[in-house]
């Protein structure tokens, strides 16, 4: 599948992955109280629906980092029509090669977008970013059971084959320097309302115009979404809850 091909179908999404306005408020109102205009980082925001979330409910300045520029546009664009985009500010970076400050971080926030990196590798690559005591919001797909059917295992298997359990990802996260807080399961919903269902009406709309190019993205999107309603009680989207307890 090409790059151009992929953004061509995940494109004006809402979100590009599992998760929901409920999810990330959900996730803030488990968190420790933050200081007085924390310092937020909201990395692989992608077009930022949880971004707006954050500068929303916080009422402080978001750095929202992607290398995609058209996610940012996007997010830009909402941020104007909703009357924040003075709480948000666009950096247009790679998450796994950032130029931002040390310790410049009350939250690091990061939904569905540590995979590109590893959730272990990720984490510690980001841990540098937070002010001592400073809290991580970080949602990965996560195995949810031990037994797993052959389809879905050699599915994850090609496309993800670090993926872990709760309890493999909890140790990653203390092997990477941080106090696990909390960590819960995204619902059925947060898959299905805002990415799912769109994403299917955007394959129908673009085979519609019977475009050969995006067969392969059109395809894959549909089986994704296959293997989910066939086996999502083996897999999900959790939150996991972070602090980072000391200086570097």
């Amino acid at each position: 599948m090409s790059e151009d091909a992929f953004f061509t179908v995940y494109d004006n999404l809402p979100r590009h992955g599992p998760g929901s306005d409920d999810c990330t408020r959900e996730a803030l109102r488990r968190l420790p109280p933050l200081p007085p205009h924390p310092r937020v980082v909201d990395l692989g925001c992608g077009a930022g629906a949880q971004t707006l979330v954050l500068a929303e409910a916080l009422r402080t300045r978001v750095i929202a980092v992607d290398l995609h520029r058209p996610f940012l546009d996007q997010l830009q664009a909402r941020a104007r029509e909703r009357g924040l985009d003075a709480l948000v500010e666009i950096q247009q970076q790679d998450m796994g090669a950032l130029s931002l400050p040390e310790a410049s971080f009350d939250l690091l926030w990061s939904e569905g977008a540590i995979y590109h990196l590893g959730f272990g590798p990720g984490l510690r690559r980001w841990r540098p970013l937070l002010a001592p005591g400073g809290l991580a919001a970080v949602t990965e797909c996560t195995w949810l059971t031990d037994e797993r059917p052959d389809e879905i295992a050699r599915f994850w298997g090609e496309v993800y084959p670090t993926m872990g359990t709760v309890l493999e990802n909890r140790a990653a996260a203390e092997a990477a320097g941080y106090e696990v807080l909390d960590t819960f399961t995204l619902p059925a919903s947060a898959w299905w309302d805002t990415y799912y269902t769109p994403l299917l009406q955007r394959v129908a709309h673009l085979r519609a115009h019977g475009d050969a190019s995006l067969e392969d993205a059109l395809s894959a999107a549909e089986q994704e979404t296959r293997l989910y309603r066939q086996y999502e009680h083996t897999y999900g989207y959790v939150f996991h809850l972070l602090r980072n307890p000391s200086a570097l």
